[in-house]
C-alpha cells in the first residue's frame, strides 16, 4: 500500500521528497535506518568493494584540479546511486547526512555501511590534526543500524593535536568493539610542510602509521585498516595481520595506471578489497558506471 506521500515502497521517490521528509517527518530517518535490510559484512568470496563519500564533511571537495567538484549534493548523490547499483559493490562509507539521504532513497538496502566519525580536522585549518569526533559515535553507529565506524588517524610528531586524536581513536575502537562493530581506521604518518599537512607515502611511512594505529584500543578484534597504495606494498602488508581495505584517494596518475597498482596490491595477504571515492565517482571521462565496474573486476 502507498504511504501518505504516495510511495508504494516506503522510500523517497526523489530529492524533493527527501527534503519534505526531513522538514516534516525527521523521525522517519531513524525508522528507515532501523528497518534497513542488512547483509553479512563479508560474503562467500571474503572481499569488499566500498564507495567512499565522506570528503565534503571535512571541507575536502576537490577532485583533481576542480576544487569544488563534490560541492553539488544532488549531483554527488546521483553519482553514488549509480555506483551503488553496480553489481559487486558492497556498500558505502559516508558522513551521516549522506548516509541518511541514501537510506531514505532506498539505495542502501542490502549494503554494508560505515559511518564516518571524525570530521573535525577541516582541510587547511590550523587545527587540522586535532581531528575531533564530530560525526557518528559508537552508540549512533549501533542505533542507526550501521556495520561499523571509520576514522582518520593522522600521526604528526610536529603537532600536539595528534595526541587527542589518537586518544579519541583508541576510545572509538574500544567502544565499537564492545558492540561487535567494525572500527575502520585510516592512518597516515603526517607532518607540516609549507603550511600544509602532508603524508609520508613511502613504505616506511605507511608501516609506521600501521604500527601505531593497529595497537590502539582495548582490543583489536574488530579493527580493520584502510591504507593507501604505495611502492613496495609487499613490505607494507608484512606489517599487519589485520584485514585491510586499500584507499583510492585522488590519484595523480591515469586511470589505467591507478587500476594497475590496485590490481597488484589486491593480491596480497590481508587485503580484502577497496574503499574508493573520488577516483570512481568523478572519473576523467565522466562514466561512473564504467569506472566502478572496472574496480569491481579488480576486487573480484
Amino acid at each position: 500500500m502507498p504511504d501518505e506521500n504516495g510511495s508504494s515502497t516506503g522510500f523517497a521517490k526523489d530529492y524533493a521528497e527527501v527534503a519534505e521528509i526531513r522538514a516534516r517527518h525527521p523521525e522517519r530517518i531513524l525508522e528507515r535506518s532501523r528497518a534497513r535490510r542488512r547483509r553479512p559484512l563479508l560474503e562467500a568470496d571474503g572481499r569488499l568493494m566500498v564507495v567512499a563519500a565522506d570528503h565534503p564533511a571535512r571541507a575536502a571537495n576537490g577532485v583533481g584540479k576542480d576544487a569544488m567538484a563534490m560541492a553539488d549534493r544532488t549531483e554527488l548523490l546521483d553519482r553514488l546511486r549509480v555506483a551503488l547499483a553496480v553489481p559487486g559493490v558492497d556498500g558505502l562509507l559516508a558522513s551521516a547526512d549522506i548516509v541518511e539521504d541514501l537510506t531514505l532513497l532506498g539505495a542502501l538496502e542490502g549494503k554494508v555501511v560505515f559511518g564516518s566519525m571524525n570530521r573535525g580536522g577541516l582541510q587547511g585549518a590550523t587545527f587540522e590534526l586535532d581531528d575531533r569526533f564530530t560525526g557518528y559515535d559508537a552508540q549512533a553507529v549501533q542505533d542507526m543500524n550501521l556495520d561499523g565506524g571509520k576514522f582518520l588517524a593522522r600521526i604528526a610528531l610536529d603537532d600536539a593535536g595528534t595526541l587527542p586524536t589518537l586518544t579519541a581513536c583508541a576510545d572509538a575502537i574500544s567502544e565499537l568493539a564492545a558492540r561487535r562493530l567494525v572500527a575502520l581506521i585510516e592512518p597516515f604518518w603526517s607532518s607540516h610542510r609549507d603550511g600544509k599537512v602532508v603524508h609520508d607515502l613511502t613504505a616506511d611511512g605507511v608501516v609506521k602509521s600501521i604500527n601505531v594505529a593497529q595497537a590502539l584500543g582495548r582490543t583489536t578484534a574488530y579493527t580493520w585498516l584502510k591504507i593507501p597504495v604505495v611502492e613496495d606494498m609487499e613490505r607494507v602488508m608484512d606489517a599487519t595481520t589485520l584485514p585491510t581495505l586499500l584507499l583510492g584517494g585522488d590519484p595523480a596518475t591515469s586511470p589505467e595506471e591507478t587500476f594497475a597498482t590496485w590490481r597488484k596490491a589486491l593480491a596480497l595477504p590481508s587485503v580484502r578489497g577497496l574503499t574508493v571515492g573520488r577516483t570512481l565517482l568523478y572519473p576523467p571521462d565522466g562514466d561512473v558506471e564504467s569506472a566502478v565496474k572496472t574496480a569491481v573486476s579488480l576486487v573480484r
